[in-house]
């Protein structure tokens, strides 16, 4: 007879967790698709199904590839965490830089308990602080949209992204070369195929392909280098 496999119990908070986390998903996911159909019956401006349709299809085009990618990808980082980090959204501007630098300061390592719970305090953080700061733009526009439509200002916010994700491929770059490099390369070379227009044949904006070739790309050949490491380390012994 094969011999049956010990169901893995999972701890007290990562079943907290989980459970809290599609709890909210699902009270988030009826708001989200009620809300709409409260505001257009109230205001008497139903729109047909034939209307949405166009609009429903180009949006499933573009976002099931995407969001698919994005789950697979970023759900090993972000554990428990997913649930609010995918329902808040800003996951690579804002959430993924800080959930990786909260958990490189308290030193867990990504994919354990500590680390899935740091990752959701910095993730409950991040929102928290972002809806603070949407709130005071609201009410501190007309003192700071000068500033907003300054030369300057608009110049130096388009280096702000580049600025974020050198500095969070630096991080990961310095302790890894070997796979580092390997990301920056299978990510270089998706980049040229899709603007070069060599990935058109793909649905939407094929920006998730470059996400699943340099993630799993990553991922495979990055176990290949420390298998061939611990190898080496073993036969010097």
């Amino acid at each position: 007879m094969a011999k049956q496999k010990t169901p893995t119990t999972l701890d007290p908070f990562t079943q907290w967790a989980h459970k809290s986390g599609r709890i909210f998903m699902i009270v988030f996911t009826v708001y989200m698709v009620v809300m709409p159909f409260i505001i257009c019956t109230v205001y008497d401006c139903m729109p047909s199904f034939k209307m949405c349709l166009p609009g429903l299809i180009s949006i499933l085009v573009i976002m099931t590839p995407m969001s698919i990618a994005e789950i697979g990808s970023y759900t090993p980082i972000l554990g428990s965490s997913s649930y609010l980090t995918f329902a808040s959204g800003n996951l690579m501007n804002l959430k993924m830089p800080c959930i990786i630098n909260a958990q490189k300061i308290a030193k867990v390592e990504q994919s354990t308990v500590e680390g899935d719970a740091i990752a959701l305090i910095a993730t409950a953080v991040s929102s928290s602080v972002t809806i603070v700061i949407l709130a005071l733009g609201m009410l501190l526009l007309s003192f700071i949209q000068p500033i907003l439509e300054n030369e300057t200002f608009e110049t130096a916010s388009n280096y702000l992204l580049p600025a974020l994700f050198g500095a969070m491929l630096a991080q990961q770059f310095v302790p890894n070369p070997k796979i580092g490099t390997v990301s920056v390369i299978l990510a270089g070379g998706m980049l040229l195929l899709s603007k070069n227009g060599l990935l058109s044949f793909l649905p939407g904006t094929p920006t998730y392909a470059v996400i699943i070739v340099a993630v799993f790309g990553s991922i495979l050949i990055g176990r290949k280098i420390k298998e061939a490491e611990l190898r080496k380390a073993n036969s010097a012994k």
